[in-house]
């Protein structure tokens, strides 16, 4: 039962279709084998009534030779051809028999009846026979005759046999053509259905935004209301992105009205006053960075990465310039990352200070596609990290070096960006001799875990 809830829809219908064949074709060719059968016999059985009504028609009383002759031909060359299967035989039930010459010496069961009967039975040579019979009197004799007629029911077996298999070929042939008429069909008819699945897979992918709804009326008030679903997530994802920027602006001046008024208390509270001010606008930061990149992932576009990357590696490349150190890239330009644009520039930017912060002349950054995603390389010349340091440094607030500006929250916020849409971060040695950070993100729809 399970497999079958788990059926297609198109298979669904096919199976429907071919459970409703496979009862519908084998009774209408019992009915109509049925049909035939009766129509054949019922002809069949005129046909022996007719020649009954020859042979009794032809039955005379010879007075002279006190005996009983037959004085008229069946018009038929099978009466006389010796045990041919048709025959004919005339009997009082004594002494007194008349048959027809393909008989010879062989002789017909006799079942005495007033009426017309029409029965089988088996005959001469094992042959089955279909015969009719009845009760006649004559005039000159005192007892009943009885009149017999008997065929070979070969030709009629065999012509509903000749049915039967013509019937059951046709209705298997016709039984194929309709079920390959019906998934042709129903191909058709939900062929707007996998429109709307392929819609739905670029709109996944990041190739499209909305749904086509050039469709039939019932689908194309289906595809406006999901893209109507489609369009309030994005608004409420660029609302909830601006109250967070809100936010951030709103608590910015408080904190620093708060640090400034913290220098004019005495030691050793202003350090006290100092250190949580610090914590709460670390706190602050990482929280509204989470809330800013917080949106579906799974409806992310895709990007060209050095078209969405160009005023961040501009502006830091002059920053680099000023410290005396060397940032280079390489981002091809087929180069498509699966990610909001603002969320890219949130991770790139915040790698890329973390790498120019610790780095002694140089940093590189790369990038390209794979066959699963697209991926980017950062590499620096600087000290480098340990193991757990490496750990540690994914840690929000994990300060590796208390004498180097920053507030210890850009990989924490990295490892959130790409944790939301499904990626890896890794953190290696860098063949610079300083710190590699590795990301790959899905080129696909990926399943947040529960």
């Amino acid at each position: 039962m399970s497999r079958l809830r788990e059926l297609s829809l198109a298979n669904r219908l096919l199976l429907a279709s071919l459970l409703t064949l496979a009862v519908a074709l084998p009774l209408a060719g019992t009915g109509l084998s049925h049909y035939f059968r009766t129509t054949a016999t019922d002809a069949f059985d005129e046909r022996l009534e007719a020649l009954l009504n020859v042979v009794v028609a032809g039955l005379a009383w010879e007075p002279t030779q006190q005996r009983l002759v037959h004085e008229r031909s069946l018009g038929d060359p099978r009466f006389e051809q010796v045990l041919s299967g048709w025959y004919w035989q005339i009997s009082d039930g004594a002494e007194r028999v008349l048959t027809s010459r393909s008989l010879w010496d062989q002789r017909l069961p006799v079942r005495s009846h007033r009426d017309v009967i029409i029965r089988d039975l088996t005959g001469p040579r094992g042959t089955p026979l279909r015969v009719i019979e009845r009760d006649i009197r004559l005039t000159a004799l005192d007892g009943p005759l009885h009149v017999s007629v008997a065929i070979s029911r070969k030709t009629l077996d065999a012509t509903l046999a000749r049915f039967t298999r013509l019937v059951t070929l046709f209705l298997v042939v016709l039984g194929l053509l309709l079920l390959v008429t019906l998934a042709l069909q129903i191909r058709w008819g939900l062929a707007p259905l996998r429109r709307i699945q392929a819609d739905l897979q670029q709109v996944e992918n990041g190739d499209a935004e909305r749904l086509d709804t050039r469709l039939s009326p019932e689908l194309a008030r289906l595809a406006r209301a999901m893209n109507g679903v489609l369009d309030r997530d994005r608004r409420l994802m660029r609302h909830a992105r601006h109250t967070a920027g809100n936010l951030a602006h709103a608590l910015k001046t408080p904190l620093s009205v708060l640090t400034t008024l913290a220098d004019g208390v005495d030691e050793p509270r202003r350090t006290r006053l100092r250190d949580e001010l610090t914590r709460i606008d670390e706190a602050v930061r990482h929280h509204l960075a989470r809330a800013s990149a917080a949106g579906d992932a799974t409806l992310a576009p895709r990007v060209v990465a050095s078209d969405v990357l160009a005023p961040i590696l501009s502006g830091l490349g002059r920053l680099a310039e000023r410290r005396g150190i060397t940032l280079s890239h390489d981002l091809p330009a087929e180069m498509r990352v699966r990610m909001e644009a603002q969320d890219l520039q949130e991770l790139v930017g915040n790698l890329l200070d973390n790498a120019l912060r610790w780095a002694e002349s140089r940093v590189e950054l790369r990038g390209g596609n794979d066959a699963g995603g697209s991926w980017m390389e950062i590499e620096d010349d600087g000290p480098g990290m340990d193991e757990a340091q490496r750990r540690d440094a994914l840690a929000r607030g994990t300060r590796l070096d208390e004498q180097r500006p920053g507030n210890g929250l850009g990989l924490a916020i990295v490892a959130d960006l790409v944790k939301l849409n499904g990626g890896r971060l890794t953190l290696d040695r860098s063949r610079l001799g300083g710190l590699a950070v590795r990301i790959w993100l899905p080129g696909r729809p990926f399943q947040p875990a529960d």
